[in-house]
């Protein structure tokens, strides 16, 4: 596996597609922020880019798009707008999506309560898993990955209890505060369970695996934390996006990693260029370690 400092590799005309997943961004890690935002910037210098997807736990906790557009509805001042630490990334998701890059974003396991109106502020769009993508001749399944880990079953039962519209429109009805609090409980409570769970409980089951990837060539995820290409069955593959991760915290240069899936296309006519049509034998899909030194 190939690692960059940036994006803005020896073919950066070639990429067309950016994947990412498990960025867990949060005010209290500045450094992972400060990471997506110089993923950003390579974003915004790559000339042929035309799809970003975010697939999942692109916060570390959302609980209502109302954490931001209070802001706006209640027109605090513009000051608080611009000290809000989401301010940057939207700016920057933004302009991303005026130069022609589509921001597709799905839901993961911290984040299910994220809504259109937030990603509409940037012009983006939410997905449903399992989502597919065609690269080159072969269909993907694209999805978060946690709902592979069926092993796992006092988790799917909290799962499909937090993932009924009717539970989050309760969720939402809270006050702010009281969700927050709502949060605090059960993230203190997930600790003490996965403290007492076998590793392979919380990573993929193969059956479900199998299942997943019978109408599909290949199959993408996050959310495991384990970033690697396995052989799903004998003519297809399923490959895992990395967190996010900050390294070296107590050094004086502490660095960002993250395993990132890029699709590239040799094609250079403006057709292709301005297509999202992917069908080209010379498409490939591979994973990258994006790197970023924080300063």
């Amino acid at each position: 596996m190939q690692s960059f400092d940036h994006l803005i590799t020896t073919r950066p005309h070639q990429v067309r597609q950016v994947l990412i997943s498990d960025l867990h961004l949060s005010p209290q890690e500045p450094a992972l922020v400060q990471a997506f935002l110089a993923l950003l910037d390579d974003c915004l210098a790559l000339p042929a880019l035309k799809r970003l997807f975010i697939l999942g736990d692109w916060f570390e906790v959302w609980l209502g798009d109302d954490m931001y557009l209070s802001l706006l509805k209640e027109k605090r001042s513009e000051d608080e707008q611009i000290a809000h630490w989401l301010t940057p990334l939207i700016a920057k998701l933004k302009q991303l999506r005026i130069n022609g890059c589509e921001i597709l974003v799905m839901h993961g396991n911290r984040d299910f309560l994220l809504g259109q109106p937030f990603c509409n502020l940037f012009g983006g769009e939410l997905i449903s898993e399992p989502y597919t993508l065609a690269i080159g001749q072969q269909n993907y399944r694209l999805e978060h990955g946690d709902a592979l880990c069926t092993d796992d079953k006092k988790y799917q039962f909290f799962r499909k209890i937090m993932r009924n519209r009717l539970t989050q429109w309760y969720l939402l009805s809270k006050s702010l505060e009281k969700r927050l609090a709502i949060a605090d409980n059960m993230r203190k409570k997930s600790q003490q369970n996965n403290a007492n769970k076998a590793a392979y409980i919380m990573d993929v089951n193969d059956k479900a695996v199998y299942q997943a990837i019978t109408a599909s060539d290949a199959l993408l995820h996050g959310h495991t934390h384990r970033p690697d290409i396995h052989q799903a069955t004998t003519d297809k593959k399923r490959y895992v996006l990395g967190d996010w991760r900050l390294l070296d915290e107590d050094t004086r240069q502490p660095k960002v990693s993250a395993v990132i899936g890029t699709i590239t296309d040799d094609e250079h006519s403006d057709d292709r260029l301005n297509s999202n049509n992917l069908s080209s034998n010379d498409t490939e899909f591979e994973l990258y370690e994006f790197e970023c030194l924080i300063r």
